[in-house]
Formats: structure tokens, C-alpha cells, sequence
């Protein structure tokens, strides 16, 4: 099927396009959260990298990623027109994904990247993000001298 527009239309039409996140993947993460009792996050952080969440206290970085923009290797279907530009549009999304993860890691953060597909399994996402929460805390009590905590189940 060929575009309706010219190439240079087209253009203009997908620069127009801003994303505002994936509200729908971000209020399923929510419900998780709440539902497993998890505080301290914010949406929207002022954050390198624009994290879609942030545990600011515990310098933890969460970013979920669509399965078509980030390149999912389970769920990624290319569209079968102007396949090389999809190409290279997600080969980018990629590395600048892996260059933010890097980035951040380097200030200290640490970096959690779920799949929208993941959040199916809300226990597996829970265990990661509380091992997650669990470390870090445990590295800053350690920082100050102070015994860890008991890890909350």
C-alpha cells in the first residue's frame, strides 16, 4: 500500500508527532506499584534520560520500554513499507537506550528497563524492582556505616 502523502509531507507530519509516554503501560506500572505497596517514586523526574520512573532517594532509574519503539527482539514486526527507515529509526531508538543506561549508571544510578510485555508477570517485575530497592539501600546504609535493614518479602 502506498502513502497517501509525499515523502517530504510525511516527514513533516511524523516531526510533529511528541511522545508523552505509553500512559497506558505507565498506569499499569502504577497499579503494580500501589498494588505492591512500593513508595518514594515519581513520574517525570528531572532525571538524565527522562526515566518514566524514579526512586529518587534510592537512585534507581526505571524506564519501560514499547516493544516496537525499543526494538523488543520477542515482538518487533517491521512494517513491511519504507522498511529501512523503521530500520534505522529503531536501531537508533537502541543506542541511544543503551547510551542513557550507560550514562546514568556512570552517575551512580541504577537502571531498570522492563519490556511492556514484562509487566504481565507483575511478580516478576515486583521481585525485580524490590531487589533493586533492596541493594541500593543496602549500599547506602553500608555508605554510612550503619547495618543493613531486613529485606522486606
Amino acid at each position: 500500500m502506498a502513502d497517501t502523502f509525499s515523502p517530504a509531507k510525511r516527514s513533516q507530519i511524523m516531526a510533529a508527532v511528541r511522545s508523552s509516554g505509553n500512559k497506558s503501560t505507565e498506569l499499569k506500572f502504577i497499579a503494580l506499584l500501589r498494588e505492591a505497596g512500593l513508595t518514594g517514586w515519581r513520574r517525570k523526574a528531572r532525571v538524565f534520560g527522562n526515566p518514566d520512573f524514579v526512586f529518587r532517594k534510592a537512585r534507581v532509574a526505571v524506564f519501560l520500554d514499547g516493544c516496537f519503539w525499543h526494538g523488543c527482539p520477542r515482538h518487533l514486526r517491521l512494517p513491511q513499507t519504507n522498511r529501512a527507515y523503521w530500520e534505522r529509526k529503531i536501531q537508533r531508538n537502541m543506542r541511544r537506550d543503551r547510551r542513557i543506561t550507560r550514562e546514568l549508571r556512570g552517575r551512580g544510578w541504577r537502571v531498570l528497563r522492563f519490556w511492556e510485555h514484562e509487566l504481565a508477570d507483575r511478580q516478576a517485575v515486583t521481585r525485580r524492582l524490590r531487589a533493586a530497592l533492596r541493594s541500593r539501600a543496602s549500599a547506602a546504609e553500608r555508605e554510612r556505616g550503619k547495618p543493613a535493614s531486613p529485606a522486606k518479602p
